[in-house]
């Protein structure tokens, strides 16, 4: 069990000390290499702080939204695209984190 527990802490601690701490990856390079290095990992986690909170705000929205549109559409059944409408709305959050992160990886 505790070989398990150690295997685990290994898969997760290489990669958040590789990001968090990446002059410790290029610790044999030069000293422009690692002045690049002490920044490159912030890129990286918001970049992915990006499109994760983009996401579960996405995915609040359509929740509350979509609960609501049903109600609606189940009583006048005539609001069906104006509910589709506003659904994609609510999903163009997730897109536009996406998009951020892109353009920020694209400045590495």
């Amino acid at each position: 069990m505790a070989h398990s527990r150690m295997s685990i802490f290994w898969v997760f601690a290489v990669p958040v000390v590789c990001v968090l701490f990446p002059a410790v990856v290029y610790g044999a390079a030069g000293d422009q290499a690692r002045a690049q290095a002490a920044w490159m990992g912030v890129a990286y986690i918001s970049a992915a702080l990006a499109v994760g909170l983009a996401c579960i705000a996405s995915g609040f929205a359509v929740a509350r939204i979509g609960s609501a549109a049903i109600g609606a559409v189940s009583e006048k059944p005539e609001l069906i695209g104006r509910t589709l409408v506003i659904i994609g709305m609510a999903e163009g959050i997730a897109i536009y984190g996406l998009i951020i992160a892109i353009m920020i990886l694209n400045k590495l």
